[in-house]
């Protein structure tokens, strides 16, 4: 028996070394490369009366090509990089928040076999109006200046969760009541102030006699901010800049108030020294203010509650 076991242990070794010892063989698909990749731009409500459209901001991108297995657009080469996957029927509808008539440099890349890809960009003219609820005008602005502050004193000032439509509450972590006092005392005394100049025309003042909350590097849009070190606060000397009402873009749907605040440069912010510019209005009420913003890494939101001065 002993003997039977040892020739058989002697037969398995013998084979495994034999298929160790056989050479696999590895081949790669073509390279083959996209062609005649077409992008049609579909300004909603675009006829001879509204030539950019009817003022809704939303446009619908279909794309086709020979050879071509994915699709990813970008939607304005004016801003950060953001290749988002068009759906297998080659469709995606964007809507536009910026005010006015507006021109935007679209690009699509179609991707092939092996990864080869073809990129071409084109130009769409889109009309946004917007005209938010004046309840919100008062609310924030108190129809002429109204300064707002981070308010430490509750839990979930400060926020985090997905950027994701389907999920608007900050379920990865929420502040507890004082939490940055220790470290970045700056969250808490930087001051936020609304201010109604017309119908049509608003500013935005963040004073900082503290600095700016913020990452630094590319992880902020504020200017003079150190190119590395931690989250902290930063001297920033404040600025002013005016904002807009505008749709959101976030894709929640429906919206809490249908709103949200779009700053016109990276000199002002809110709160905290985000990279995005657009502050979802997910309540506003006369006391108090909950806002949701596109975190600096990729894929967070975060959240954050204001109360007036």
């Amino acid at each position: 028996m002993k003997k039977n076991i040892i020739n058989l242990f002697g037969v398995l070794t013998v084979m495994v070394v034999l298929y160790s010892c056989k050479k696999e063989k590895y081949s790669m698909d073509a390279l083959t490369t996209p062609s005649d990749v077409v992008v049609t731009a579909e300004v909603v409500g675009k006829d001879a009366t509204h030539p950019d459209g009817d003022g809704s901001g939303d446009v619908i991108f279909t794309v086709s090509g020979n050879n071509a297995i994915t699709y990813q657009i970008d939607y304005d080469i004016n801003d950060a990089v953001n290749m988002v996957l068009i759906p297998a029927n080659g469709s995606i509808r964007k809507k536009y928040t910026t005010l006015g008539i507006n021109t935007y440099t679209v690009t699509v890349a179609a991707f092939g076999k092996g990864g080869a890809a073809t990129t071409i960009t084109q130009d769409v003219t889109v009309r946004s109006d917007f005209a938010p609820d004046a309840a919100i005008v008062t609310n924030l602005t108190n129809d002429a200046s109204k300064t707002w502050v981070v308010d430490e004193n509750v839990a979930g000032h400060f926020g985090v969760g997905p950027w994701d439509p389907t999920v608007i509450t900050p379920v990865w972590w929420q502040a507890a009541p004082h939490e940055k006092a220790a470290c970045c005392p700056c969250f808490y005394s930087a001051t936020f102030t609304f201010t109604k100049v017309s119908s049509t025309n608003y500013t935005l003042t963040s004073n900082t006699p503290q600095g700016a909350f913020t990452k630094t590097g590319s992880l902020t849009t504020l200017p003079g901010i150190p190119g590395s070190g931690p989250e902290a606060c930063y001297a920033y000397p404040g600025g002013t800049s005016s904002f807009s009402f505008v749709p959101p873009g976030s894709g929640v749907t429906p919206s809490p108030l249908g709103t949200a605040i779009l700053l016109s440069g990276n000199e002002t912010f809110i709160g905290y020294g985000a990279l995005l510019k657009e502050y979802e209005i997910m309540e506003l009420t006369p006391t108090y203010m909950y806002l949701r913003v596109q975190g600096t890494e990729t894929g967070n939101a975060w959240y954050l509650k204001l109360i007036p001065q």
